[in-house]
């Protein structure tokens, strides 16, 4: 996990992503949104509302 001085965010990757350098998508959680990057293109953020994020999270699982 890397703490992004800019945001105060710590940043993670899903577990399916390897080790291998490849493309993966890094979340943190900064009350009340979700932000969302590019590990390999760390700019920009995206940030979603929490509930907008809980609930594409729940329809992704489905």
């Amino acid at each position: 996990m890397e703490t992004n001085r800019h945001l105060g965010a710590t940043w993670r990757k899903s577990s399916y992503s390897g080790d291998t350098g490849g493309q993966c998508v890094e979340v943190a959680a900064l009350d009340p949104h979700i932000a969302v990057r590019d590990s390999k293109a760390p700019a920009p953020i995206l940030l979603f509302p929490a509930t907008a994020w809980s609930a594409f999270m729940e329809s992704v699982k489905g």
